[in-house]
Parts: C-alpha cells; sequence; structure tokens
C-alpha cells in the first residue's frame, strides 16, 4: 500500500519562469488589483498583463476578483472575456483564443500532483482553448487539455479531456451532449 510521505516533496525542477523578485511584485499586483472588486477597469489589468509578458489581443475584458499565477504563460486572444472569479492557475503556458467567454468562477488548472508517487510530484501540463469556446460558470478545465473552436463546457462540469470544436460537454467528468448548431 502507498503511503504519501510530503516531507520528501521535492519540486526544485520546476521553473517558474521568472525572478524570484517578478513573482513577489505579481504576488502583489495581482492581490490589490486583479483579485478585487475595488479596480474595475479592464485596460488598466491588460497593460498590466502585458508589462508582465503576457500576450493580449485587443477588446479583452477581465471582470472583478480574478486570479492569475504566472502572467508571462499566459495568451489570450481579440474580445475574449473573462468573467468574475475566475482562477487562472498557470503553472505552464495558458492559450485562451479569440471570442471565448470564460464564465464566472471558473477554473483553469495547469498543474496537478502524481498521487502513484510517495512523495506527490508535481506535474504540469499546458491548456488550450480555442476561438469562439465558452468556458462556463463554475467549471472546471485540468492540466493538459485542450477546448476545441466553439464548444461549450456546461455550467458546473469538468473538463479532464479535450473537447472537440462545435459540440456541447456536459457533467462530472464532462461528456458530450449534443453538437453546437
Amino acid at each position: 500500500m502507498l503511503k504519501t510521505d510530503l516531507s520528501k516533496y521535492n519540486n526544485t525542477w520546476y521553473n517558474p519562469g521568472a525572478s524570484i523578485i517578478k513573482r513577489t511584485i505579481w504576488l502583489f499586483m495581482n492581490a490589490f488589483i486583479f483579485k478585487t472588486s475595488l479596480i474595475p477597469i479592464s485596460r488598466i489589468k491588460v497593460s498590466l498583463l502585458k508589462a508582465f509578458g503576457a500576450t493580449i489581443g485587443k477588446g479583452v475584458e477581465i471582470k472583478p476578483c480574478v486570479n492569475i499565477k504566472y502572467p508571462w504563460y499566459l495568451t489570450i486572444g481579440d474580445f475574449t472575456w473573462i468573467g468574475e472569479n475566475v482562477w487562472i492557475d498557470n503553472l505552464t503556458s495558458t492559450k485562451i483564443g479569440a471570442n471565448v467567454c470564460i464564465s464566472q468562477g471558473a477554473m483553469l488548472l495547469t498543474g496537478n500532483h502524481n498521487y502513484k508517487t510517495t512523495t506527490f510530484d508535481l506535474i504540469v501540463s499546458g491548456i488550450v482553448i480555442e476561438d469562439g469556446a465558452w468556458i462556463g460558470a463554475q467549471t472546471v478545465v485540468c492540466p493538459g487539455v485542450t477546448i476545441g473552436t466553439h464548444a461549450v463546457l456546461s455550467v458546473g462540469s469538468i473538463a479532464n479531456k479535450n473537447l472537440l470544436p462545435y459540440t456541447i460537454y456536459q457533467g462530472v467528468p464532462a461528456i458530450k451532449i449534443r453538437n453546437r448548431e
């Protein structure tokens, strides 16, 4: 029987992609500008994300109380909406296409742990959300998943595998329920 021993956990192999100084400054920016409802102006947020290395298209809307782990791993296409309380936990590349809607409370997760090892090793794998997709409220997109163009992940669902283009998915785990006409 496998027993987890977190005293042996070691993720020194992981490269967060920025110096400790840059990560610390971002931590404060994220806390005081992104994760609050006091600064609702999307343009300020877009400018800060770009200053920290994100690639952001035109017309992007970022609502209040959004949590972004590492902007230097983030790409967002034109006219995409990021809703309230979205958590982009991007330990590695997260690519969000154009005209994507990520609804309130959605979680995009690029990291996980290997429960098959005693050391609970960190696993990272990027996410791709293609143009025109709709990620519903209170959903989860798991590491390594690609959401196909114009696919829909319905409210409260979990995408733990790739979603086909122009298809609507629902459930835990998400399964195809019909085509998007």
